[in-house]
């Protein structure tokens, strides 16, 4: 099962180069169901291993031109504020026992598994369904503060419960509100999951105990899988791919639902 998930380490990676974005939501179903690790722990290391893959794709856009840090800074200073906040005080701190529904008891890692699979459902459908920001825009850059400094709270309160990048919900946000082209979007987005990913990690190296040894291995077979997927890239649509590893995920996440309710 360890071989399993450092070959799932490898895949992930290569999704994040072939797609751009989404691939890290995998992260914490491999750790959960094929490493057996806990669900409160997973997201944590699901954190350093979509924040430090993240900074690997961002290094290589900002050598391309390709980030705007002046985004970067007005959506990343709120969602990492956020992220850090609800990793170091919110998660340690919810209750061990949820409530129960028809003599059903939801613990906190069931909890924490079926927000992840609701989480995976919205990714899922806004991978599934073009959006007219797909396309480039060329609008000169503007600036809506407010909405900006709200998305970048509410993307650091979800990454920091489940653990993903939250790429899903920057991206559109970074068109809409900051009206940047596409691509300058995407590459933007990559140094903003880095940034407040690895700062959210923080607020878990004070409350858990961590294997340095498996989480630096593991993040170092998603970072091989991601110059894989780059390189592939070259040969495959990702737009194509990006609609099929959508309806995966939506599969992943009826699963995830099914396993935890089942239990």
């Amino acid at each position: 099962m360890d071989v399993l998930g450092y070959i799932a380490a490898v895949v992930i990676g290569v999704v994040l180069g072939l797609i751009g974005g989404g691939g890290s939501i995998l992260t914490v179903p491999v750790l959960v169901y094929i490493l057996a690790i806990n669900p409160v722990l997973a997201t944590a290391y699901s954190l350093f291993v979509v924040g430090t893959t993240a900074l690997v794709g961002a290094i290589k856009n900002i050598q391309k031109g390709l980030v705007d840090f002046r985004t970067a800074i007005v959506f990343s200073i709120p969602a990492f504020i956020s992220v850090y906040l609800t990793r170091k005080f919110i998660v340690p701190n919810i209750p061990e026992e949820l409530f129960t529904v028809a003599n059903f008891l939801v613990t906190k890692n069931i909890g924490i598994m079926l927000f992840f699979a609701l989480i995976m459902l919205v990714a899922a459908f806004a991978m599934i369904k073009r959006k007219k920001h797909d396309c480039e825009s060329t609008t000169e850059t503007s600036y809506n503060y407010p909405l900006i400094i709200i998305e970048g709270l509410v993307v650091g309160l979800l990454t920091g419960v489940v653990g993903a990048g939250g790429g899903f919900l920057i991206i559109p946000a970074l068109v809409l509100l900051a009206k940047l082209p596409m691509k300058k979007a995407v590459a933007t987005s990559l140094l903003i999951i880095a940034v407040k990913s690895l700062i959210g990690f923080l607020g878990d190296v004070q409350n858990l105990e961590m294997d340095w040894v498996f989480l630096i291995s593991f993040t170092l077979c998603a970072i091989v899988g991601i110059f894989i997927g780059i390189y592939l890239s070259n040969f495959v649509n990702g737009k194509k791919l990006k609609k099929s590893f959508g309806w995966f995920v939506l599969i992943m996440a009826f699963y995830i639902i099914f396993k935890e309710i089942s239990q």
